[in-house]
């Protein structure tokens, strides 16, 4: 699987584990930074994660910073992205499997790496179940113009 990562300052250091790990499971990872713990602003990083999904350039974003939430927030500002929090393994398979989330975001503060690695297997790993969810999915698209084009891997 093609992946983008991106993190913020608070979070340099996971995302640098984080992929070394992915890249162990065999994903191609393009990682967009930051590099350095100089202070960046993570919705600069989150916008052109989630950017290069929609364009196709990728199959999924993981994102990082101190609590995941400010990078979900400014993921789902961008048209087509179903970004998540996620804690634990069974949130990333139900965001998987019954929202069809394409961006994971993990809180660098809150969890420690094995947590997230483990989540981030799952997230990975699960498919959308479709049926029932399709529709609701739909919805959600409609509400940011982007119904026909963000259901990859139906």
């Amino acid at each position: 699987m093609k992946l983008v990562t991106a993190a913020d300052h608070a979070a340099v250091g996971m995302k640098d584990e984080l992929v070394l790990y992915l890249k162990s499971l065999g994903h191609q990872v393009e990682d967009i930074g930051p590099f350095t713990k100089d202070r960046v602003d993570y919705p600069d990083f989150a916008m052109r994660a989630c950017r290069l999904l929609v364009q196709g350039e990728c199959d999924r974003v993981v994102l990082v910073c101190g609590s995941g939430i400010g990078m979900a927030m400014s993921a789902n500002k961008v048209p087509g992205c179903r970004a998540v929090v996620i804690h634990n393994s069974w949130e990333a398979e139900m965001s998987r499997r019954h929202n069809n989330a394409n961006v994971a975001c993990f809180g660098a503060r809150s969890m420690g790496i094995e947590l997230v690695t483990s989540s981030v297997k799952v997230f990975l790993e699960t498919e959308f179940e479709g049926g029932r969810h399709t529709g609701r999915v739909a919805k959600m698209s409609k509400l940011d113009g982007s119904a026909a084009t963000d259901m990859p891997g139906e």
